[in-house]
Order: structure tokens, then sequence, then C-alpha cells
């Protein structure tokens, strides 16, 4: 049976809507596994509504993205756009500038591993432009 709603299937729990100064629009980041010594592992799950997008970030040790359902973006700095959808799994290398988020129509639900967490975790940078997002939508 046809979706035609665009619901996402949640597998994790939604949390609590992220800070407007490291997203824009609707994303629920929520933290699964936190960062301790013994694995330096970071794991969460952030769900973002159509249109919700990270700001411009990268991690000292990279990152890991395994998409569980809906539609979105992956772009990393100089780079075109990539769409990214249930089953796909993106790796951000390490000290790379990227954003990632939904699709304009569709919500995107993603886990991120963050390795090596003792060299860091985040770098957060500048918001992805209503311009930058719009010519990324272009390219669908």
């Amino acid at each position: 049976m046809e979706n035609t709603t665009q619901e996402l299937t949640s597998i994790f729990p939604k949390g609590e809507k992220g800070s407007n100064d490291l997203f824009t629009g609707n994303a629920y980041p929520t933290a699964l596994i936190d960062a301790d010594s013994i694995y330096n592992t970071l794991v969460g799950n952030v769900y973002f509504e159509p249109g919700a997008r990270s700001n411009w970030h990268s991690h000292p040790a990279g990152q890991i993205l395994i998409i569980t359902d809906g539609i979105g973006y992956h772009q990393i700095e100089g780079k075109p756009i990539e769409i990214i959808k249930k089953g796909d799994v993106v790796k951000c290398p390490p000290n790379v500038k990227h954003w990632h988020g939904a699709s304009a129509d569709v919500g995107l639900q993603q886990l991120y591993i963050i390795p090596n967490t003792d060299k860091g975790i985040v770098e957060w940078n500048e918001a992805v432009t209503a311009e930058q997002y719009s010519i990324n939508n272009s390219n669908k």
C-alpha cells in the first residue's frame, strides 16, 4: 500500500526539539549511547521534519549516518548534494564541513555514530542558508 502521508516510522523516541542555534526547522536529536572512556563512541538518533536541516559542522574523528526512514540530503562542503534515503549509510570524513537534513517534502530519520570521541565530538558552524538549501532542492 502506498503511503500518501509520508509519515516516518519511528524506531526510537523523538526527543526534544533541537536548538535553533544548531538546526533550521524542526529537528529532534536524541542520544542513545553517551560517549564514555570504554567505547569512545557516541550514538544517537535525529528526526528531521520536512525542510529541517543541521548547520554546517564537522567532527574531529568523522561521523557515520545510517538512514532509517525518509528522504533527505547530505552535502560535504565544495561537493554536490547527495540524496539520502532509508537504508543508506553515509561516511562524513574527519574534520570536513558538511550538513544533512530532510528533503523539503519528506522527513528524515537517521542514526548518527561518532567514533573516537576522545578526539572531540563536533564543531558547529553557520546555518545552511535558505538559498543554499533551495539550490540543493533543485538538484533532486
